[in-house]
């Protein structure tokens, strides 16, 4: 579409332009100026749309899927979030996919590796563990556990657990644009036992301001592979103490490679954050993609306009360079929102820009 503006493709098509196109398409070719503005917009034009997904709503066929299909025929027993915008992709927002995976009491999914990073937040359940590398994680509810590009990792529920559901979260959109993803089954098929006492790399790197001596961790991702829910809520806790946090996220605080600092992946980097009762933050907009998980309490969060109210296990997501700010519904108790995003990605390349909503005090209005 043409831009009567200086610097913008403006050219109207004649019956001989027509004709050179046409010419152009037989050597696999085309003019520049009939798609220049539509492939460089002023800002970013997000294919994804806001999506919120009610645990309420998907909790019950994610429980069928154990009647259907067992671990061992579908490799992954999952239930993915597809946004309306993203489906080519199998995206839930952005280049970043999510679902919800359930185990029942002595399961355990093959293990595998690929190049895609993932994440796993524990939505319900007892019993689950991750074994990534030869190293084993026991998992309780909302906790994060890693399985970095390139590791050997499985899943299963103890015998004497319960069913437990998690979500999954993963750039395989990403890495599939990049064709660079490989997969492959541990030839084995289950890891064999390694030796390493379990919850180890937690026990090692998960002490505040403390390093280990002896440390020799030269990859690119965390060494910490679980998270655990506890110790982050008490940290929000103690960060709430001593700041008035973010006027447009609250308390917020993001999930870091001991070693760096930063991001706990390459490609995907994560948050908590706490909204204190009552709470309400300010509007704005930045590039890059998120997930959010609601790990505790009820509120809402207006996105693009529209209002999604959300309460705990919920997921929804904020597509790039949409305006959205967040709100506690509780008077009395906060809530918390687990988020995964791709801002190593955007950050890294130097893509990362974000804006302040700066009408109507900071909120925007909402459609009815």
């Amino acid at each position: 579409m043409g831009e009567n503006i200086i610097g913008r493709a403006n050219v109207e098509d004649t019956p001989e332009l027509k004709a050179y196109y046409k010419d152009l398409e037989k050597f696999e070719a085309g003019a520049l100026w009939t798609v220049a503005n539509k492939i460089e917009p002023w800002q970013p034009q997000s294919a994804s749309v806001p999506v919120l997904w009610r645990y309420s709503d998907l909790r019950e066929h994610v429980l069928r899927s154990v009647e259907l299909v067992s671990p061992e025929k579908a490799g992954r027993r999952v239930i993915y979030l597809n946004n309306p915008g993203r489906r080519d992709v199998s995206a839930a927002v952005g280049w970043l996919y999510s679902g919800l995976q359930v185990m029942h009491p002595g399961e355990v999914a093959s293990a595998h590796a690929h190049s895609a990073s993932a994440l796993r937040f524990i939505m319900e359940g007892a019993g689950a563990y991750t074994v990534v590398d030869g190293h084993k994680m026991t998992l309780g509810a909302r906790d994060f556990v890693l399985t970095p590009n390139g590791t050997w990792h499985e899943h299963g529920v103890e015998p004497n657990g319960s069913v437990c559901i998690w979500q999954d979260g993963l750039d395989i959109p990403l890495v599939n644009a990049l064709e660079a993803n490989f997969f492959v089954v541990h030839p084995k098929i289950r890891q064999e036992v390694s030796g390493y006492p379990v919850d180890d790399m937690t026990k090692t790197w998960g002490n505040p301001g403390l390093r280990p001596a002896d440390s020799r961790w030269s990859n690119g991702y965390s060494p910490m592979f679980k998270y655990e829910w506890e110790p982050t809520y008490e940290s929000l806790l103690k960060y709430a103490a001593a700041t008035d946090g973010s006027p447009y996220d609250g308390i917020l605080m993001n999930y870091v490679n001991p070693i760096t600092g930063g991001h706990v992946m390459q490609t995907i980097g994560a948050s908590m954050q706490m909204l204190r009762p009552g709470e309400k933050t300010r509007s704005h907009r930045h590039t890059g993609s998120f997930v959010y998980q609601v790990a505790k309490g009820q509120g809402y969060s207006v996105i693009g306009g529209k209002r999604f109210e959300w309460q705990e296990r919920d997921i929804f997501c904020v597509p790039s360079w949409a305006w959205h700010e967040h709100g506690n519904a509780s008077e009395n108790e906060d809530a918390c929102l687990f988020c995964f995003n791709d801002l190593p990605v955007i950050e890294g390349l130097g893509f990362y820009r974000e804006e302040a909503y700066g009408d109507n005090a900071g909120h925007q209005p909402v459609a009815a």
